[in-house]
């Protein structure tokens, strides 16, 4: 299903005729992507189909952003209510009043300058998105324009301040799962990094390393596991991969057929995690 709110997009209904309310999953593409590419290469229709979600596609338009790249990067889009964060939530709201969505299952995920947007609503709008999937993206409030961005990009470090402990009663960062190749030449793997340590902050909790193997590619992941057993986030570094979807189809942009499959663990840690059942 195409459509025009403020922004295009593309939604993915499922064909049976069940009248539950149904999961709700917002798939943010990466520069030089559109809905129709993103939905190739992550596989994401077909695993909707086989569990009853609604995929929602947004697509950037070139007059925002000449690559098509979501702007991430420039502070009047990095906040709650305004920008490219307050057309998306406003377009999720609106899919959800037309159609039957369960409002505690309504998640976001992206792929690099995707990525990086789908951490800034999962921090912008913890009451509407549940849990937040992030690919090769990049970590909120890092930079503020251009060249901070290419600087960011490259090399990974952040120059923000160093981060307190989230005050007492303040919500917790939304559940986040993260994945990154660690020979991503577009995006250094320490981006992943930040993305997993901001959405611990605050936490208490501990971390848990294993390691393992799926497809030809090992990977090392990472858990943060809070007292009472719930996964706060996870981040897989995926040995050799560089900046496509772990596990996407070939036929599609920006993939990484060779690693582990990032849409269906996705999934798998969203529907472990509906809205404010995670949050304490």
């Amino acid at each position: 299903m195409q459509g025009r709110a403020s922004i295009d997009y593309q939604l993915y209904v499922p064909p049976d005729a069940s009248d539950e309310p149904r999961p709700l999953l917002l798939m943010l593409h990466g520069c030089g992507q559109d809905p129709d590419d993103f939905a190739v290469g992550t596989r994401m229709n077909e695993m909707a189909r086989r569990d009853g979600w609604l995929v929602l596609y947004p697509a950037q338009s070139t007059q925002a952003n000449p690559q098509g790249c979501w702007n991430w990067f420039k502070t009047n889009h990095q906040e709650r209510g305004r920008g490219e964060p307050a057309l998306i939530a406003a377009l999720t709201r609106e899919v959800m009043a037309s159609h039957n969505v369960d409002a505690n299952r309504v998640y976001v995920a992206g792929l690099s300058a995707g990525g990086a947007m789908a951490a800034i609503l999962g921090r912008a709008y913890p009451e509407l998105f549940a849990a937040v999937g992030v690919h090769s993206g990049l970590p909120h409030g890092a930079v503020e324009d251009a060249n901070g961005a290419m600087a960011m990009m490259r090399g990974g470090q952040d120059t923000r301040p160093p981060a307190e402990a989230a005050p007492s009663g303040k919500p917790h960062p939304t559940p986040t799962i993260v994945f990154h190749g660690t020979r991503d030449m577009t995006v250094h793997p320490l981006n992943g990094e930040h993305v997993y340590a901001d959405a611990t902050l605050g936490v208490e909790g501990a971390h848990r390393i294993e390691n393992g193997r799926e497809g030809t590619r090992a990977y090392t992941r990472k858990r943060h596991v809070t007292p009472q057993g719930r996964v706060q986030a996870e981040l897989w570094l995926i040995e050799g991969g560089g900046h496509g979807w772990s596990g996407g189809d070939r036929n599609g942009s920006c993939t990484d057929w060779l690693g582990p499959d990032a849409s269906e663990q996705m999934l798998c840690f969203f529907m472990a995690h509906p809205l404010g059942d995670n949050r304490a």
